[in-house]
C-alpha cells in the first residue's frame, strides 16, 4: 500500500477522535453514507437497499438494531429485516422476568402499548400464553439478552423470503450453523445477476486434517457453501460486548477482507460510539476471533474454583496468553500484528463474554456439560467447539516442532498445557473442571517467558494452515 507523505493538519471530531482538515473527510450524516454505499452496490433511484441480518443471537440482533437506529429513516433509500427460525418458546420464568424489564422501562412500556402489544407481555406473565422468540423480536427483546431492549425489528422466518434479494447480509450464525444455513441460501441465490456481500460476525473454526491441517473459517464455509467470491465476504470483530454496545458504551471493531468493500463498510458502519477501522488480513483476525473464545472458558472456571482470586487469575492469564502467543506464531508470518487486536478481544472476554460464563457456571455446577453448548439465554458457547478443532489441528505430527528441552519433534498440542487440559475437560469428559487448577500449578509447566522465546526463537510458521482449499 502506498504511503502518502504530504503533511496533513488534524482536528478532533466531537467523538474524540481525529480527522484530517484537508478538505478530504469522510461522509458526515448518515444519508451521504448510505448513497455512497447505494452507489458501490449500483443501486438506482427507488430501489431500497435490502440489509439482511442471518441469524438472531445477542450480537446479530444488536448489529441490525445499531443500523436500523442510524438508518432506518431513510425508508425510501434503506430497508433492514432479520431472519430467526420460528418455533422456539419462550419459558415461563424468561418470560416473568421479561415482564420485569418492560414495566422497569417506561419508554417500552409505552411504545408496547402504543403497538396494542403490552397485553400479549401481561398474559404470558400469568402463564396464560406462551411467547415465541420471533414473536419477542419482533418487540425489540432478543432471547439471549433480554434485560437490554432493542428498537422493534421487522423479523422473517422463512428462509427464501428473507435472504433472496439482500444486498448486504449480517451473518450473526455460530459457526457451528454457518455451513449449513448458506447452504440452503444458495438455493435462493442461483438466478442472482450480482452477488451480495457478506459480513460475518462468527468466531469460531473447524479443523479439516486432509490432506494437510488447516483451519476452515465461518468466510470460507460461507464462500464454499453458496459460490460467492471471498472478495465479497468480510469478517467484523472486535473486543464487543453487545448490550454494552447497544447501550452505546464507546467500543471499536475491525472489520477486514478486500479492499473494495471493507474501506467503503468502515465508513458506512461506523458511529460515535462504535469506531470501525479495517484490515486486509481477513482470514488470521477471524481465526483470533475463536481463539480467545478458548481459553475464556479457562478463565472462567479458574475464578469459579478460586473465588475470583485476583492472583490466581492473573496466573492463568499470563499461561494462557503465552500460549496464545506461541498459536499465533504457527499461524501468521508475522504474529506481532496481532498482538493487540488478540489482547483487547481476550481480556474483555474474560471480563464479561458468554464463554467466560460458561467456564464459571461449569466450575459451579450450575451447568454441566450434558447440557450442550447451547445455552437458554446465552446462545451458542463458540469456545467449545474451538477447543476441539484448536486440539485437532496442533495434534497433527506433520506440523511437528522440536521440544524445548526433550530434543524430539512433537505435535504443538503438547506444548500447549492449558489447550489440552480443556479438551480433556470439555471434549474428551476424562477431567473435572478443577483439572484446570491442577494444570496451573504443575511444577513441570514452563515459565510463560519461555514460551513466548521458543515461539520467537524458532520458525513456527505453517503457511497451510491459513491456506485456502
Amino acid at each position: 500500500m502506498a504511503i502518502e507523505h504530504s503533511l496533513h493538519i488534524t482536528t478532533p471530531h466531537s467523538n474524540g477522535s481525529l480527522r484530517p482538515s484537508n478538505g478530504s473527510v469522510h461522509p458526515s450524516t448518515p444519508e451521504e453514507k448510505l448513497d455512497e454505499l447505494r452507489a458501490l452496490l449500483n443501486k438506482p433511484d427507488g430501489n431500497p437497499l435490502k440489509i439482511v441480518g442471518v441469524g438472531a443471537g445477542a450480537w446479530g440482533s444488536v448489529f441490525l438494531a445499531l443500523l436500523q437506529d442510524a438508518y432506518g429513516h431513510l425508508r425510501d433509500k434503506v430497508q433492514f429485516r432479520i431472519w430467526r427460525r420460528a418455533g422456539r418458546a419462550v419459558d415461563r420464568p424468561t418470560a416473568e422476568h421479561l415482564f420485569e424489564v418492560i414495566n422497569s422501562r417506561e419508554d417500552v412500556l409505552r411504545r408496547l402499548i402504543r403497538r396494542c402489544a403490552y397485553l400479549k407481555y401481561v398474559e404470558a406473565r400469568l402463564g396464560d400464553r406462551v411467547l415465541y422468540a420471533d414473536e419477542i423480536l419482533r418487540d425489540g427483546f432478543c432471547l439471549n439478552m433480554i434485560d437490554t431492549p432493542l428498537s422493534p425489528l421487522k423479523v422473517v422466518t422463512n428462509l427464501q423470503e428473507a435472504v433472496w434479494d439482500a444486498d448486504l447480509v449480517i451473518n450473526g450464525l455460530p459457526s457451528t450453523e454457518t455451513r449449513e444455513v448458506f447452504t440452503e441460501i444458495k438455493k435462493y441465490w442461483m438466478e442472482r445477476v450480482s452477488a451480495p456481500v457478506v459480513i460475518s460476525l462468527a468466531k469460531g473454526i473447524e479443523a479439516s486434517v486432509d490432506p494437510v491441517p488447516r483451519i476452515i473459517t465461518p468466510t470460507e464455509m460461507i464462500s464454499n457453501a453458496t459460490g460467492i467470491s471471498v472478495e465479497n465476504i468480510l469478517y467484523l470483530g472486535g473486543p464487543n460486548i453487545a448490550s454494552e454496545i447497544y447501550n452505546k458504551e464507546y467500543a471499536n471493531a475491525r472489520i477486514c477482507g478486500s479492499e473494495k468493500w471493507r474501506k467503503p463498510l468502515a465508513k458506512f458502519l461506523r458511529q460515535p460510539h462504535f469506531i470501525v477501522w479495517d484490515n486486509g488480513d481477513l482470514v488470521t483476525h477471524e481465526v483470533m476471533g475463536g481463539l480467545k473464545n478458548v481459553y475464556a472458558i479457562g478463565a472462567g472456571m479458574v475464578a469459579a474454583l478460586t473465588n475470583e482470586s485476583a492472583t490466581s487469575k492473573s496466573v492463568y492469564f499470563a499461561l494462557c496468553t503465552s500460549e496464545m502467543i506461541y498459536i499465533t506464531h504457527l499461524l501468521a508470518e508475522r504474529p506481532e500484528k496481532l498482538a493487540g487486536p488478540l489482547l483487547a478481544d481476550t481480556y474483555v472476554t474474560l471480563l464479561k463474554g458468554r464463554n467466560s460464563w460458561y467456564g464459571h457456571m461449569l466450575a459451579k455446577g450450575e451447568l454441566t456439560l450434558e447440557m450442550g453448548d447451547s445455552i437458554k439465554g446465552k446462545g451458542t458457547i463458540q469456545g467449545v467447539s474451538a477447543v476441539n478443532a484448536f486440539y485437532e489441528l496442533l495434534s497433527q505430527h506433520s506440523l511437528s516442532v522440536m521440544h524445548p528441552e526433550e530434543n524430539r519433534l512433537v505435535a504443538p498440542v503438547e506444548l500447549c498445557p492449558i489447550l489440552k487440559t480443556l479438551h480433556k475437560i470439555l471434549i474428551k469428559r476424562e477431567l473435572s473442571t478443577e483439572a484446570i487448577l491442577q494444570a496451573l500449578r504443575d511444577e513441570s509447566m514452563y515459565d510463560p517467558r519461555e514460551r513466548i522465546e521458543i515461539a520467537q526463537s524458532h520458525v513456527l510458521y505453517r503457511p497451510s494452515l491459513l491456506s485456502p482449499r
